[in-house]
């Protein structure tokens, strides 16, 4: 789950993270008002839960109250990589004597977060890993020892020579560290923190991202997701029991077990096709499952052909079968259904099917090319 810069630097204020000070606003008159009431040169950056917010024209400094003004009315309403700007946060800006990157990720292969720090901020750390990967340091952190005072200073040293600013930096690291953990993030991100002129070190950008399966635990987190068409139907789809990530292609894919879906992806990339989803209906033999399925993968638009890839172990092929039926009759839909059963009931869930609308096959290889090809009829 994402949230705003704005929110993040919330979290950054109640772990004592050093910020530059700022309010969100909705609207070109609350902007005014707290630019009077900041009387200084400020920021207005556009709220999207997307990057690239500078380089689309949805940050922009002002000096006066009038560019403030003119900044607001630019920022708020645009669209930026198909997010509408519904709000801005108006910060005051900070004097950058240099910029540096900070972020905590995850890290499946050493089974701990990773703290990466370059002296290449304010730029994509993408970009920098691409191009001089050199720049950026790599350190995974012990979970059973976290960041001690030492390898705090350690790190930091590899972005400052002077003690105040590697001291200062070394709590920034133990803070930012500490907020990962404990409210189960998956991404805390400084891009930049700063050095000023007057050498305080401050993070004067924030994002986060959190693991949804953690937020349970974290329902102040939950409060703030604010979730895109995308995220509205995976919560739709968890709400049914399923396990659904929406993709770009034209052939959805409706299976019951996850490493089945996946091969089922898989096998239709195999023979040139293009998966629509990942939806994996569980092991429950509920025909409303199959119900609820059907209607999710027709709402996509781009769907041209529905692939069913049922192994019969808890879940029975008969029970799926009239699922499938009823859903037909519910749906009424031109869109042609391929269909493979196999395991528990698999004979009786063939039959059910037969003499039916639904291009029932044997085998997975032959489900795959058969939607292929009726895509491109």
């Amino acid at each position: 789950m994402k949230i705003h810069e704005y929110q993040a630097k919330e979290l950054f204020a109640q772990y004592d993270i050093p910020i530059n000070e700022g309010k969100v606003c909705y609207t070109v008159d609350e902007v005014i008002e707290t630019y009077k009431s900041y009387n200084m040169l400020t920021v207005v950056k556009a709220q999207v839960h997307v990057g690239g917010r500078g380089k689309a024209g949805g940050v922009k400094l002002a000096n006066t109250l009038e560019k403030a003004t003119t900044a607001a009315n630019n920022i708020l309403g645009m669209d930026i990589k198909g997010h509408k700007v519904e709000k801005v946060l108006v910060a005051k800006a900070a004097d950058i004597e240099k910029e540096y990157y900070v972020g905590y990720i995850n890290d499946r292969n050493t089974k701990s977060a990773i703290l990466m720090v370059s002296k290449e901020g304010g730029v994509d750390i993408e970009q920098v890993a691409a191009e001089t990967p050199e720049k950026i340091f790599r350190y995974a952190i012990d979970p059973a020892m976290g960041m001690p005072d030492y390898l705090a200073r350690e790190i930091a040293f590899k972005l400052f020579d002077d003690i105040k600013h590697v001291r200062q930096a070394a709590v920034i690291f133990q803070k930012l560290y500490k907020l990962y953990v404990e409210k189960d993030a998956t991404l805390a991100e400084i891009n930049p923190m700063i050095l000023t002129p007057d050498e305080k070190v401050l993070a004067i950008d924030a994002k986060m991202t959190f693991d949804d399966n953690a937020l349970y635990r974290h329902p102040e987190i939950e409060e703030l997701r604010e979730a895109d068409e995308n995220e509205k139907i995976e919560l739709f789809a968890k709400s049914k029991g399923f396990s659904f990530v929406k993709l770009d292609g034209d052939i959805g894919c409706m299976v019951n077990g996850a490493g089945l879906a996946m091969a089922t992806m898989d096998m239709i990339k195999l023979y040139g096709g293009e998966p629509a989803n990942f939806l994996d209906i569980g092991g429950s033999s509920n025909p409303q499952k199959v119900v609820d399925a059907m209607n999710l993968l027709l709402e996509d638009k781009n769907v041209k052909v529905v692939m069913i890839n049922i192994f019969g172990g808890i879940t029975r092929c008969d029970d799926v079968a009239r699922g499938l039926i009823t859903a037909m009759e519910q749906i009424k839909t031109d869109i042609p259904v391929v269909v493979r059963l196999t395991g528990t009931n698999d004979k009786e869930g063939q039959a059910i099917l037969r003499g039916t609308d639904f291009h029932a096959v044997e085998t997975m290889s032959e489900a795959a090319q058969k939607a292929i090809e009726l895509t491109q009829s």
